[in-house]
């Protein structure tokens, strides 16, 4: 007979690349999983998963068990939650994901304070600058800059945050001058490759009448990490167009300039993606007041930025 320990069990081990990660999250040996693996495919009567190459794969009688583990998770904490409700209680798993760089510096110091604050609640934060759709679908709260998912998840807002033309003010004296967005052609432009958006063609709004502009740049260096391409726009290696969150305090010091403050690139806000069910916990709910709080007014918005 499966019980739903084994449930929750097979859950975490269809949720894993190997036996060895699935043992870190459970917290015990590789060997203990293992053994209970055995005894647990010894009592369905069939094999579970495929251990024959590197990677374990689920078989398809593993699927099936895996899909009623996650169903049985997902009961038990709604009904975590309507309890809680009643006791007006915080409580079951919170799962957020976030990019990197915005993750550390503005959700860590959240999820720490929703930990304290709701003692009754396990808090999980998983940072990744291209979170695969699974990972996105698994948690209460994906923190995303730019534009939003797929149509049936839930999108609110969290804060405003501009993507600005930027470049080093040493780098600005050396080169010609640069007036208008077709004069970047002739300039050294960095730029951050993600997914597989079109990173070399770069769009400009007049931020006062209807001009727009349509520049394809040819990059002098890429990089997949935008922390690297800040890096190099501050070592004077070019021009690159950052989130405002990212640059602002370069830009206020003056460690960075605003290149054609007149015209602007399409704007990417912090927002919250939410799937239909995560979007009703209590968890949820609570986690989302307090991150709008410490992003509300924007942090990077404080102090005035210099230009070119």
């Amino acid at each position: 007979m499966i019980t739903s320990d084994d449930l929750a069990f097979f859950a975490v081990l269809a949720d894993s690349a190997s036996l060895a990660e699935a043992a870190r999250k459970l917290n015990v040996t590789p060997p203990a999983v293992s053994q209970r693996l055995q005894a647990l495919e010894a009592r369905a009567g069939v094999r579970l998963i495929d251990r024959s190459g590197r990677r374990t794969s689920l078989t398809d009688e593993g699927s099936l068990v895996a899909a009623h583990g996650r169903e049985v998770a997902q009961t038990m904490e709604a009904l975590a939650e309507a309890l809680g409700d009643r006791t007006r209680k915080v409580s079951g798993h919170l799962r957020v994901t976030a990019p990197h760089g915005f993750g550390r510096l503005h959700v860590a110091p959240v999820a720490e304070a929703f930990a304290r604050e709701h003692e009754g609640a396990t808090v999980s934060l998983e940072l990744s600058d291209h979170p695969g759709a699974g990972l996105i679908d698994s948690c209460d709260v994906a923190v995303h800059i730019g534009p939003p998912g797929p149509l049936n998840q839930v999108v609110t807002t969290l804060a405003p945050n501009r993507r600005i033309l930027c470049a080093s003010p040493a780098y600005l004296a050396q080169n010609e001058a640069i007036t208008r967005p077709d004069d970047l052609l002739g300039q050294r432009c960095l730029v951050v490759r993600e997914n597989d958006e079109d990173v070399t063609l770069w769009r400009f709004k007049r931020l006062h009448g209807r001009e727009a502009a349509t520049v394809r740049i040819h990059p002098a260096m890429s990089s997949n990490d935008g922390a690297v391409v800040r890096d190099w726009a501050l070592a004077g290696m070019g021009i690159a167009i950052r989130s405002e969150w990212h640059v602002a305090e370069d830009l206020a010091q003056g460690r960075l300039s605003v290149v054609l403050p007149d015209w602007e690139a399409p704007a990417a806000d912090v927002v919250a993606l939410l799937g239909p069910r995560h979007g009703r916990s209590a968890r949820t709910t609570a986690f989302l007041a307090m991150l709008r709080r410490a992003l509300n007014p924007a942090p990077w918005r404080q102090a005035p930025v210099s230009s070119r």
